[in-house]
């Protein structure tokens, strides 16, 4: 009889072993070897590696998250929904928007007009600079879009331009999406 029992209480312990450890070596081989696919909630496209755009920092400002645009030389209605997107976003923050900015980075190039209508009107913050440092820090890559920049002044996630307004919005709210996530696990800005 105690022969029995000894053999029900090492397989209890087996069993017991078994249960606990067996999810955890399932975990780390599913990890190891990659047998599923790991999900990535941001909207935008990743922009690996990031680009670094502290050249236009100046010293005096804090760091924010910052919702970036490259006005063209012509402003078509791409441009005007773009706009209108990030300062919308930045709206829409609420009580973070201090921790984050619409800046959109102007060059000789940028149409004059539209220029002008922002400095006097937009919420944004404009920073002028050359074309060849807006080439330097895109790398000579397309600047037709609406970045996501850090604190740190890395550009990290492109949103895509649209001509059609019901469209524009609706991407409107994937960047104001992953703008709140960033907010919400970053602890600067």
């Amino acid at each position: 009889m105690s022969n029995t029992k000894k053999k029900n209480n090492k397989s209890m312990v087996l069993i017991f072993v078994a249960v606990f450890l067996l999810p955890v070596i399932l975990a780390k081989l599913a990890l190891d070897n990659g047998w599923f696919n790991q999900a990535a909630t941001n909207k935008g496209a990743l922009i690996q590696p990031p680009l670094d755009m502290s050249s236009l920092q100046t010293s005096e400002q804090e760091p924010k998250w910052k919702l970036v645009y490259v006005l063209p030389a012509e402003c078509d209605k791409r441009c005007e929904n773009a706009l209108y997107s990030i300062l919308q976003v930045w709206s829409a923050l609420g009580k973070h928007s201090d921790r984050a900015e619409a800046v959109v980075i102007s060059h000789l190039a940028s149409q004059p007009e539209k220029l002008a209508e922002l400095k006097e009107n937009s919420k944004a913050r404009i920073i002028e600079t050359s074309e060849q440092n807006i080439k330097k820090i895109f790398k000579n890559s397309d600047t037709e879009g609406v970045f996501i920049a850090d604190t740190l002044n890395n550009v990290i996630l492109k949103y895509p331009l649209q001509a059609d307004t019901e469209q524009a919005v609706l991407d409107s709210r994937d960047i104001l999406s992953d703008l709140r996530k960033v907010l919400k696990l970053s602890r600067i800005g």
